[in-house]
């Protein structure tokens, strides 16, 4: 008897992209009235320039790829979905141009890991714009950088800055306005200028794209080339390499094969030529935090964010922490450790690495201290573990066909790909297992990885 190979079911979702109202039959609505906002008054901060529509029309597919990657659930067997978007544009040949076309596609298919289909249609209603029409800088701007209130956008933001001075461009994609630069520095881009409102599917990684859009937009707008992304070694290869299950799809948001598809669709969408680059990319987060904190008035990572969570889950007597232990706050534990400097244990809700057990080691008052918690700290600390086991021989097979896979992305020569993406691991897994002896034998890290 022969059987039949078992096929995984890909969920199929059609989508109109509508100003309001209804969709055409059998489609889903992305109703842009109840679930998307543009502020014209963040818009003012990007109005270098004049205004061209196509700006906004990048932002429109952006929410609409990010509305439906957030609304409908992935498949428990399996992860990818088709989506096919009917998305009003005001120039829909520009969109169709296959250059920009096959290069949308290809960059949220390589992002997301589902497919993607467009039908571009002529947009009818006026396209918001901001009421200032022109902002000049005196000087040139060379590179802007994605700004967040994370540590590796602050420490990499100062030390770029050290360079470039004021033609250094920041680009805010975070949510809150602190870490901001003195008033009459270049820093006129204040917050991400839409918001999409969805719910459905946790996964998300529709985020890089959004990010790498409003990046390059600023670069388009500015006049600059590079965009810097300022994430070291660990966040950019850690989620590529190491997935949270067997069916995950890797993570490339802030990898260069991911980049460089962005890249491809925005200089095409543009016509201007734009590149990511990576200062850090073969540096750990340690050492990063290290240089910075080297430079003069850098104490201001102290105030940085690192974690997860929102304030709905990470909330201690009223006031915001850190939960400590997913993969990002552990990841930032660790390497305030590895750059020899001290971080306040009271602002996260599990302050005692050093604590027997997960429960003794949560301040007293926290609420948030169930299952849910555990579990995102059990993932946070095997993550860090398994990305420093990848330096043992077995793996090498793994770290050398993603060195080959890097090389073309990167433009550096496959065997030195491979071996600076060893030593930058290897420099993880010391900094790693340092970290661990000092939180102590008896630490409750130590039941979630290996001996």
């Amino acid at each position: 008897m022969t059987l039949a190979p078992y096929k995984v079911k890909v969920p199929v979702h059609a989508i109109d992209t509508v100003p309001s109202g209804r969709p055409r039959r059998g489609r889903h609505a992305f109703d842009m009235g109840a679930s998307f906002s543009c502020s014209t008054a963040a818009l003012e901060s990007y109005a270098f320039a004049n205004w061209e529509p196509v700006i906004y029309d990048a932002m429109v597919v952006a929410a609409s790829i990010e509305y439906a990657d957030r609304t409908f659930a992935r498949p428990k067997l399996g992860w990818r979905r088709d989506f096919t978007l009917r998305v009003p544009v005001l120039e829909p040949e520009r969109w169709q141009e296959p250059s920009v076309y096959n290069a949308l596609r290809d960059a949220a298919g390589f992002l997301t890991g589902d497919d993607w289909v467009f039908d571009f249609v002529r947009r009818d209603e006026a396209t918001p714009r901001p009421s200032q029409e022109c902002l000049q800088f005196s000087v040139t701007t060379d590179a802007v950088i994605a700004y967040s209130d994370g540590m590796d956008s602050r420490a990499v933001a100062g030390l770029t800055a050290q360079e470039l001075g004021r033609k250094l461009v920041r680009v805010r994609v975070g949510s809150r306005k602190a870490g901001l630069p003195e008033p009459g520095e270049p820093v006129p881009f204040t917050a991400v200028p839409y918001n999409v409102k969805a719910s459905g599917e946790t996964s998300a990684r529709s985020r890089g794209f959004k990010f790498g859009l409003v990046s390059g937009i600023a670069a388009y707008l500015t006049g600059a080339s590079e965009i810097v992304l300022p994430e070291s070694g660990q966040g950019i290869f850690g989620p590529a390499l190491v997935t949270s299950s067997a069916q995950a799809y890797p993570d490339f948001r802030s990898h260069p094969l991911f980049t460089r598809r962005m890249e491809q669709f925005l200089t095409a969408l543009l016509k201007h030529p734009l590149r990511f680059i990576f200062p850090r990319i073969w540096s750990t987060k340690g050492e990063t935090l290290k240089a910075y904190a080297a430079l003069p008035d850098s104490d201001d990572w102290h105030g940085t964010r690192s974690c997860w969570q929102s304030a709905r889950h990470c909330s201690l007597n009223g006031v915001l922490v850190q939960c400590g232990v997913c993969a990002a706050c552990m990841l930032r534990r660790m390497s305030v450790h590895a750059a020899g400097l001290h971080d306040d244990d009271s602002g996260y809700a599990c302050s005692n690495l050093t604590a027997a057990t997960f429960e003794e080691g949560i301040q007293p008052g926290f609420k948030m201290r169930g299952l849910a918690l555990r579990e995102y700290a059990i993932a946070g600390t095997q993550h860090l573990d398994h990305l420093a086991d990848l330096v043992l021989p077995i793996h090498r097979p793994v770290l050398r066909r993603h060195a080959l896979l890097a090389s073309g992305a990167t433009g550096i020569p496959h065997s030195e790909v491979e071996e600076k993406l060893v030593s930058v691991l290897q420099r993880h897994s010391a900094e790693w297992n340092n970290f661990l002896r000092e939180k102590g034998a008896r630490s409750f890290l130590r039941q979630w990885t290996r001996a």
